[in-house]
């Protein structure tokens, strides 16, 4: 499946003015989300009107570095539990209120500042389609508590399936452009990012769209 299929796909899944509909997209680390999220909003955005889709990365709601190193968690970031799982799950449901009167703010995470940053997207009351995108949203009850609530919360869930070789080599560059030297991105990636991907891959529902994509 080409780019150009899935802009249409997504704008058949957009409502009539009036309505909202939150399509997930999931998929393990290194796998495209967040770039494939940003063209289809980008893309909707062109043909229907600047506010009509809203780009809600689930990233936005890791765990500052402090209370990782408070959970014992600094080794693990980007796993499940690295979350604020309940804070998503909240703005969620904040969106799923519409029609709404205001907007809605939505945190980031930064990839210079190693952190999560506040109030960098926003969703407008007029937004019709919501795209929000991280590595557990169709993973559920596998993932831990709250994470079978969040895929309750979302209409649709597309599951971008990425060859792990290409995954790899996205994630060690990751890995060495936020700083870390060669050696050290290898051993992050095949011990973090690599089980974080294992457990999203083995846990696909029967109502999730697998899509792929050459290159994303």
């Amino acid at each position: 499946m080409d780019a150009g299929e899935l802009i249409e796909a997504a704008l058949a899944l957009t409502p009539e003015p009036g309505g909202r509909f939150l399509l997930g997209i999931a998929g393990a680390p290194g796998a495209g989300k967040s770039t494939l999220a940003r063209l289809l909003v980008t893309e909707l955005r062109g043909r229907l009107g600047p506010d009509a889709a809203a780009y809600v990365p689930m990233d936005g709601f890791h765990l500052s570095n402090a209370q990782l190193a408070r959970l014992g968690l600094s080794a693990r970031k980007g796993s499940a539990p690295s979350f604020d799982v309940w804070g998503y799950l909240t703005l969620l449901r904040r969106l799923r209120a519409h029609p709404a009167s205001e907007p809605v703010y939505v945190p980031d995470y930064d990839r210079e500042l190693h952190e999560p940053v506040a109030a960098r997207h926003v969703v407008a009351p007029t937004t019709r389609l919501v795209l929000t995108e991280g590595n557990y949203l169709a993973a559920g009850a596998a993932a831990g508590p709250g994470w079978a609530e969040v895929r309750a919360e979302l209409d649709a869930v597309w599951f971008l399936a990425t060859p792990d070789g290409v995954r790899d080599t996205r994630l060690l560059a990751r890995q060495q452009a936020g700083g870390l030297d060669p050696s050290a991105a290898r051993s992050w990636v095949d011990a973090n990012d690599h089980p974080n991907g294992d457990l999203v891959n083995s846990h696909l529902p029967h109502d999730v769209r697998v899509i792929t994509l050459d290159a994303v």
